[in-house]
């Protein structure tokens, strides 16, 4: 039930993706509406997840999974009937915050239910692998129902997962709250969200069209909401999250690791689907079913690291899959214009086998690092540094990215092509597929080969950046982490492992 619950949260975020044309067509959005359209959802399950998680300690995390299926649900039905861009703006803006409760309820359910540390590495794995799932259910999917429905009927999928887990849910899932929790701090509730969405908004910005004054300074605003949100936390009786979890060492490096693993992934994300529709040329459909092999790969090396490497230390398993994600990044970066189709599969599932064991343990990390009355707030803020770690990649190589691809384009482009058309080419690979279109045969497709060379080369040194990110990040793990055990599988105390993490752990911020 609880993979359920997250197989839709992802499937939400990668759905929408396809129904834009048809949202376009049938709502006619102003460009800004569209963008907000796509990710305003992104914005507030990140901004949300740190006060869900806490709220889900105080009133029951069971309680709080299905409050937030039921909005969940009645939102997705207001979402599919949007009569106008505006209501689609604000009912997918309502689905983030819904959507916000399910990760750090089902996550802080799992360690509740399965106190046998290897029984919940399994489970965690499976968890995780809920999650690769939804991202290759939802593109798939989707793609069937628009070839059958209206664009809403996208929002449609979340009806009978939901329905299942309002009814079934009770029947088995246990409740678990804090007994000693006091009220929630609204102030610090909303200190949250903003410090969170002010980052968020500012490297997406930042992504798009480069830094600005707007980016930068809603980046500023973050941080400073952020520091005074610390600082309230010192002051309250009852704070919202515990400082004191940052003094532990095993917590700040597993944090930090998952953090720049999402920002290394980020590194073959961000190009992949991009080269598949816009540089071998495969539809919306075909792409998602290209991209099931890395997603298999992903919940095949989810579910047998906890199986095999349950009795190896945290630090080498982790290591070693960052060394095998660099190895799959590397064959990446190795991906040409033609007859890249293989090769980039090929590095996508290394990359995924990888990947995999990596944020199954780190998030045992994190969150078993914290008492199991704060593992709601210790899940939220696992998953708010997973989405920063993403936004802060997608702004960084994206940037690299762009920065290569119009570099190049500019050397690239036919001296024919009109001033205004090589200007809308060089903005990005699928405005240049755009502009090749509305050209002469030879010219238009002269303009397309150099833009797929040119995203091509961005795409390659981006990669073999990350790959170089991912080696260090490895070198750095071992000795992080090098104090950290495999878990008991007599299964240890809590308070016990507690207690190790802040004696062999290391100072805080290790990494």
């Amino acid at each position: 039930m609880l993979a359920l619950a997250c197989l839709l949260y992802v499937m939400d975020l990668t759905v929408l993706h396809l129904a834009v044309p048809a949202i376009s067509a049938d709502l006619q959005p102003t460009s800004a509406q569209l963008l907000w359209i796509i990710d305003i959802y992104g914005f507030f399950v990140a901004g949300s997840l740190i006060t869900m998680g806490t709220l889900g300690d105080r009133i029951g995390r069971r309680k709080l999974l299905l409050i937030g299926a039921t909005a969940f649900g009645l939102v997705s039905l207001g979402a599919a009937f949007s009569p106008t861009a505006e209501s689609l703006i604000v009912s997918r803006a309502l689905l983030g915050v819904a959507g916000a409760t399910l990760a750090p309820s089902t996550l802080s359910l799992i360690f509740h239910m399965f106190q046998d540390p290897k029984e919940r590495s399994i489970a965690i794995g499976f968890w995780i692998g809920a999650f690769s799932a939804g991202s290759a259910i939802g593109p798939v999917l989707g793609g069937a129902m628009l070839e059958l429905f209206w664009w809403g009927s996208v929002f449609l999928l979340a009806l009978p997962v939901m329905a299942a887990l309002l009814i079934l849910g009770p029947r088995v899932l246990p409740e678990y709250r804090d007994p000693d929790a006091g009220r929630l701090d609204l102030v610090s509730a909303a200190m949250s969200v903003l410090a969170v969405l002010g980052v968020i908004y500012g490297l997406k910005e930042i992504a798009q069209d480069g830094p600005g004054a707007t980016a930068l300074a809603a980046i500023v605003l973050g941080i400073v909401v952020a520091v005074g949100f610390v600082v309230r936390q010192r002051r309250l009786a009852d704070p919202m999250i515990d400082i004191g979890l940052f003094k532990l060492g095993s917590f700040n490096a597993a944090l930090a690791t998952n953090f720049l693993a999402i920002f290394v992934a980020v590194g073959y994300f961000l190009f992949a689907a991009q080269y598949l529709q816009l540089v071998v040329g495969l539809s919306p459909l075909e792409a998602g079913l290209w991209s099931l092999p890395s997603a298999v790969a992903f919940i095949i090396g989810s579910q047998l690291a906890p199986r095999v490497l349950h009795d190896v230390r945290p630090a080498w398993v982790i290591s070693g899959g960052l060394a095998v994600a660099a190895a799959g990044l590397f064959v990446l970066s190795q991906v040409g214009v033609t007859d890249g189709l293989v090769p980039l599969v090929l590095g996508s599932v290394i990359i995924s086998l990888g990947l995999a064991p990596v944020f199954g343990l780190t998030t045992e990390l994190i969150v078993g690092s914290a008492p199991p009355e704060q593992a709601g707030a210790a899940s939220g803020i696992s998953e708010t540094g997973a989405e920063l770690g993403g936004a802060l990649g997608i702004a960084i190589m994206g940037s690299i990215g762009v920065a290569i691809y119009r570099s190049e384009l500019a050397d690239r482009l036919p001296e024919a092509v009109p001033a205004e058309a090589a200007e809308a080419a060089r903005d990005t690979l699928g405005s240049a597929a755009a502009v090749a279109g509305q050209l002469p045969g030879e010219l238009g497709a002269a303009v397309l080969a150099a833009a797929r060379e040119a995203f091509v080369a961005g795409m390659q040194l981006s990669s073999a950046i990350a790959a170089g990110i991912g080696v260090a990040l490895s070198i750095l793990t071992v000795i992080a982490l090098r104090n950290q055990r495999p878990a008991d599988p007599d299964g240890a105390d809590e308070e016990d492992l507690v207690t190790a993490s802040a004696t062999h752990g290391g100072p805080p911020g290790t990494v």
